[in-house]
């Protein structure tokens, strides 16, 4: 379904096409409907609604960080618990393990180093989260402890 904004931006992008061609173009064009007469208008309609609307419509969809934190905030605030958003990304605190499935006893994969950014698949075991990191330029896959990870927008305050 259109939106009234969208007619609206294409309904005033066809007037100013018609306008425009009527005064930059021979009028020896518009004596019979042609193919150039309907590219030009299709495509100066097309132009100017999409530049109408990048210009002064709002945007529908919230930016992804946005919707990811707004997503993380809710959970956090209905189970009082720090759940793992897939897509959102953390901070290594302290270097981390990554291992092949949650819980100490589980082999480790690698070492991802403090600081470097992770990201949730929203897989979580208790405490241990399973995230996405590229650590050396390899994309890898595991559980971390989510006691290691900070929120990526949190402030880190030293010595603490």
């Amino acid at each position: 379904m259109v939106s009234t904004t969208h007619a609206a931006a294409y309904g005033t992008a066809l007037v100013l096409t018609l306008c425009a061609s009527a005064w930059l173009t021979p009028r020896a064009w518009w004596r019979r409907p042609n193919a150039r007469a309907l590219g030009v208008l299709g495509l100066g309609t097309a132009a100017g609604g999409t530049l109408l609307l990048a210009m002064f419509a709002s945007p529908a969809v919230a930016p992804v960080a946005q919707q990811l934190a707004s997503a993380q905030a809710q959970a956090q605030e209905e189970t009082g618990i720090d759940l793992p958003v897939p897509g959102a990304r953390y901070r290594v605190h302290d270097a981390l393990n990554l291992r092949v499935a949650g819980g100490v006893g589980a082999a480790r994969l690698l070492v991802v180093p403090a600081g470097a950014r992770v990201e949730a698949t929203g897989l979580r075991d208790g405490d241990w989260w399973q995230v996405r990191a590229k650590v050396e330029g390899k994309d890898v896959e595991g559980w971390a402890s989510s006691l290691w990870l900070r929120r990526a927008d949190e402030h880190h305050l030293s010595g603490h």
